[in-house]
């Protein structure tokens, strides 16, 4: 496991000294954050799904990624030049932040809607789209409090035949998604809400330990 940046640890540590019960999901957001920074670094992307709630958290995690979360992301002086010749490029020089390509599976709606009307095979929608997006070195995301869900696993089938690291954020069983995934974060729980409750808190880590390795400056 990569040694972690001091900024890294702190943002680590912070989790902890706000949910020390978490603290069994260190390892695997440590596993996550290298699987990330290797990803980023080759040019990928991040590609997240769930459902409800869940599904609110993917489109959640994709939102924090690809524009600033807690630190400054200034665009590179190339593409700031290069703006520079089109229409409001002074302006979008000055305003746009660096991204960290993620995106959440299940919005496009005439993709889903047409899987759910053609295909014989039912919670096939993720899986789909997951496959005519992914690219190996990739890592996709799949969110359930049971780690049950139909929809999710097939999307992580999919992410392991297609050389994408498979990650899935669970709860504390970790259900049949955790038995395939590459990375499993089973976050401690009860109940649906206090699972979900974990894991909001555990996506805020990881996205702010990319977000610190790229671009460590304050905002």
């Amino acid at each position: 496991m990569t040694k972690l940046t001091v900024i890294e640890q702190q943002i680590l540590n912070a989790m902890l000294q706000r949910r020390p019960d978490l603290e069994s999901c260190v390892p695997h957001i440590q596993s996550l954050h290298d699987a990330l920074v290797r990803c980023y670094d080759q040019g990928g992307k991040l590609l997240t799904c769930g459902n409800g709630g869940s599904n609110a958290d993917a489109m959640h995690i994709a939102g924090e990624l690809c524009k600033s979360f807690e630190r400054k992301r200034p665009i590179n002086a190339e593409l700031t030049a290069r703006l520079k010749k089109y229409p409001h490029g002074d302006e979008l020089a000055q305003h746009l932040e660096a991204g960290l390509p993620a995106i959440a599976l299940g919005f496009n709606g005439s993709l889903k809607t047409a899987m759910e009307n053609d295909s014989p095979l039912r919670d096939v929608a993720f899986a789909q789209e997951a496959l005519a997006l992914a690219k190996p070195g990739d890592v996709l995301i799949g969110i359930s409090t049971s780690g049950n869900a139909r929809n999710c696993l097939m999307a992580l089938s999919v992410a392991k035949a297609s050389g994408v690291t498979a990650v899935a954020l669970t709860g504390p069983k970790g259900g049949k998604m955790a038995e395939i995934a590459d990375i499993a974060i089973k976050a401690p729980g009860d109940s649906v809400k206090v699972i979900q409750e974990a894991h909001i808190v555990i996506y805020h880590t990881f996205c702010g330990m990319i977000e610190a390795h790229f671009f460590p400056e304050p905002r």
